[in-house]
């Protein structure tokens, strides 16, 4: 093998392992689910998925295992879904606060 092609090798390998030089910006994909085959995409930040779940929630499995996958690489507003985020203002793991009598 030539011998700067074995150093291009070994930085692709570097650059492998350094996922915060990768931002996604678009996608677009197949997900296999376990009952069905779902269209996936990133646009914008903003994500959108061919399944029920999606249509009626904003976000789904499917794009929620793509966040866990892909974590550092998508853009900030991208990398949390509206099923897993806290409601604004609280902390992660904090208990509801009780309505008002």
């Amino acid at each position: 093998m030539h011998s700067s092609l074995i150093g291009k090798i070994e930085k692709a390998n570097r650059y492998a392992r350094e996922t915060d030089r990768i931002t996604i910006d678009r996608l677009a994909l197949e997900f296999r689910g376990d009952n069905d085959t779902h269209r996936v995409t990133l646009e914008a930040d903003r994500w959108q998925c061919t399944c029920h779940l999606f249509d009626s929630w904003g976000s789904c499995v499917h794009v929620m295992a793509l966040q866990k996958i892909l974590g550092g690489m998508l853009p900030y507003a991208a990398q949390t879904s509206t099923l897993t985020e806290a409601p604004a203002g609280a902390t992660a793991g904090a208990a509801a606060e009780p309505a008002p009598a």
